[in-house]
């Protein structure tokens, strides 16, 4: 028996492309619902992250004219984690399995044939895998093999080269429903799920229209977000370095001492004394940092406000509202 598919799609002032991805992906939807791969329930689930174009228009407007149609709208803009996560918890509610892509048409939606294939072999979580990163920059290409490594070594479990572009299973996404946190970074929470997962390799293209939405300064909070959300290890790594660090300044204290000794006097070392002012100074200013910044986690988890509020939805069943 088919199932039925929701493909979740964030949407941040994406009015440009829109149309293109709608197209796309109701053609799509309607090949696998003749092929017998998915159900005809299956729909289209924009969510709209307080975008500030007319990109809910859009979304409504589609709605009327398209059966696969569907929408979620939150009450501001909340970042494209919670975006996502609002999305797949709606999702969740009426669909078998849910994939989750972008909106810009960067992941290959003919990938989607092998992640109903691999769920269908028993897989309740497959990723889809950037197979080169050909296209990149060299910055790019380098930094985010940087983040994953670094990901790694710190405990994460992250799949290399992937982004969020993904099917999970119903018994997947409620299992995802109990991890509560507020600071999300998806790729690292959901490979502790557990489950039996799967790779597709699928080659990224370059955005159909309209601007990226995650700049160098998103790129970086993104990072720091999901580095600081899944281990301490930062933490430990500041108590060796300054460990290490006062043993080097004993045995300089020690250096000196028996210079004086010897020597019956030292030279004023005025550039060694501000260098080591400022080498000491600015260790200190980013421990203090670091540790700030896992304080101020903890400070917005003990809140628990909500991480997304939806304002209105467009479904099947004439709309809801609701907040998580």
């Amino acid at each position: 028996m088919s199932k039925i598919l929701y493909v979740v799609v964030p949407c941040y002032n994406e009015e440009e492309v829109l149309e293109l991805t709608t197209n796309k992906l109701t053609e799509k939807l309607k090949n696998m619902i003749k092929d017998g791969i998915i159900d005809k329930e299956s729909k289209i689930m924009y969510v709209n992250d307080g975008s500030k174009d007319k990109t809910w228009e859009l979304i409504e407007k589609y709605n009327k004219e398209n059966k696969f149609v569907t929408g979620v709208c939150l009450s501001r803009n909340r970042g494209h984690q919670n975006a996502l996560l609002a999305g797949l918890m709606t999702a969740k509610e009426y669909a078998d399995i849910v994939i989750s892509m972008d909106a810009d048409l960067q992941d290959d939606i003919d990938a989607m044939d092998k992640f109903i294939e691999e769920y269908n072999n028993g897989c309740d979580i497959v990723y889809g895998v950037r197979s080169s990163r050909e296209k990149d920059t060299w910055f790019k290409k380098n930094t985010a093999l940087a983040f994953y490594k670094i990901m790694n070594k710190l405990g994460a479990e992250v799949v290399y080269n992937h982004a969020d572009y993904r099917l999970m299973s119903k018994r997947a996404l409620n299992e995802l429903e109990n991890y509560e946190e507020v600071n999300l970074f998806l790729r690292g929470i959901i490979p502790l799920i557990g489950f039996k997962t799967a790779n597709v390799e699928y080659v990224r293209a370059e955005r159909a229209a309209g601007e990226s939405k995650y700049p160098l300064k998103k790129m970086i909070n993104f990072a720091i977000e999901g580095i600081l959300s899944f281990s301490v290890k930062p933490i430990r790594i500041i108590t060796s370095t300054g460990f290490c660090i006062s043993a080097l300044s004993f045995i300089y204290l020690i250096y000196v001492i028996i210079s004086h000794i010897v020597n019956n006097a030292t030279e004023p070392g005025w550039t060694t004394i501000i260098a080591l002012i400022c080498l000491f100074g600015g260790f200190q200013i980013l421990c203090i940092g670091i540790i700030g910044e896992y304080i101020g986690k903890i400070y917005s988890e003990t809140k628990r406000r909500p991480r997304f509020i939806i304002e209105k939805t467009i479904l099947q069943d004439g709309g809801k509202d609701g907040k998580k």
